[in-house]
């Protein structure tokens, strides 16, 4: 493979991260919805994404040392340094805006993910102080009208007999 195929890969990789920026807004937006009802599928559709990413970084790697090779740098060189190295030509420009672009979206999905984790804590902290509110002994009315007598497994079954 050459320059042209790692250039398709890169923007197939940027398009996953563009797909991912997407995924965690939506995740926001049901967060901040109290939509807790879709929460899930959200999450697991964030992590085929991230799946994607990763299987797609993969294939940029090999493809950075393949190319690498070819250029005569480093088979470990990374994006960068191949960047750097490039042959005269426009492929130095062409992989630096790739990398440019995927370092900003990289940024907007770590501003998405801690903010999605603060509202993700704040639900949880919430719905702890909620429980600790609710009454693990519960009071109910006896057959006189009088409240106060908790509700017990073994009452019920008594009263039913």
């Amino acid at each position: 493979m050459g320059a042209n195929e790692l250039s398709a890969l890169l923007w197939r990789e940027r398009e996953l991260l563009e797909l991912l920026v997407f995924k965690l807004e939506e995740e926001q937006l049901l967060l901040q919805g109290g939509k807790s009802r879709w929460l899930q599928h959200a999450t697991r559709e964030v992590e085929q994404v991230l799946n994607l990413v990763r299987e797609a970084g993969l294939g940029r790697s090999v493809e950075v040392a393949a190319l690498a090779t070819q250029w005569g740098t480093a088979e470990d060189a990374t994006l960068r340094e191949l960047a750097a190295n490039a042959p005269e030509g426009p492929w130095g420009e062409i992989f630096a805006a790739h990398l440019k672009a995927m370092g900003e979206l990289t940024t907007q999905i770590k501003e998405l993910r801690d903010t999605n984790e603060r509202f993700i804590r704040a639900a949880a902290r919430s719905t702890q102080e909620t429980m600790t509110t609710v009454s693990t002994n519960p009071k109910t009315y006896d057959a006189s009208g009088v409240t106060g007598t908790p509700v017990t497994a073994a009452r019920i079954f008594d009263r039913n007999l």
